[in-house]
């Protein structure tokens, strides 16, 4: 019978060994890098493909000076061309042939300019090239006629340099791209993520430490047996 009694415990302790290796244990400690990267790869991905392609054409426009003008002169007031290209008064004059209203017309353009070179670069942005090609030469011939009109007296005119055509390639990012930058961005998250939990755990432990250092010590005393046990056990033994 205590034979039958130690196999059964046995295979019960064996039973439970193995249910503890079908058990799957915690995962890894690094495991939030690879899920947030994962997460941020699908995120950009889906950004690139459900977003609709944006497209940019660029119209160049170069500041001239007269006879009786320095060529230092041309390249300030490129300069200043360049600050009211997007006014409201050249957008007036450039939205009839953009065929968009003025506000559309202020948040798809822009200007560009380099202090070492009297030309301006009228960028406009759609999801039509065409249209992209039309913003941008519309503002660009509306500089130039409204800033002419004062060459008389500033000895520099505008004159249309390089005239915008409708791209064939979108500016704006593909879904590989995309997907590339939300998986750098994710990575970037989870593993500022394990950087700042060991400090929590260890602000922790410190936090228990302290706790326990100020609770009042614990004596231990060994267990004796009372003086009724004491006597059982030697009626017990006067018995056998």
């Amino acid at each position: 019978m205590a034979d039958t009694a130690d196999q059964k415990k046995s295979d019960h302790r064996s039973e439970k060994k193995k249910a503890a290796r079908r058990r799957p244990g915690p995962p890894p400690a690094w495991w939030p890098l690879p899920a947030c990267a994962l997460l941020g790869l699908a995120a950009g991905g889906a950004y690139g493909v459900l977003k609709a392609p944006e497209y940019a054409a660029t119209s160049y426009v170069v500041a001239v000076p007269d006879d009786t003008t320095e060529p230092a002169t041309a390249l300030g007031f490129a300069q200043a061309y360049a600050r009211i290209a997007t006014s409201s008064s050249t957008l007036a004059y450039a939205q009839p042939r953009a065929g968009i209203t003025v506000q559309r017309l202020r948040t798809q353009v822009r200007a560009e300019t380099s202090p070492e070179s009297p030309m301006i670069a009228i960028t406009g942005t759609s999801k039509s090239p065409a249209e992209a090609a039309d913003i941008a030469n519309a503002v660009a011939d509306a500089l130039s006629l409204s800033s002419n009109q004062a060459a008389k007296n500033t000895g520099v005119q505008l004159l249309l340099f390089n005239q915008a055509v409708a791209p064939t390639d979108p500016a704006s990012p593909s879904a590989p791209i995309s997907g590339a930058v939300g998986m750098c961005a994710g990575g970037l998250l989870g593993g500022l993520w394990l950087l700042a939990r060991p400090a929590r755990g260890q602000r922790r432990d410190q936090a228990g430490g302290a706790v326990a250092a100020g609770a009042p010590p614990v004596e231990e005393y060994a267990t004796l047996p009372a003086q009724g046990d004491h006597a059982e056990t030697k009626e017990k033994e006067s018995v056998r």
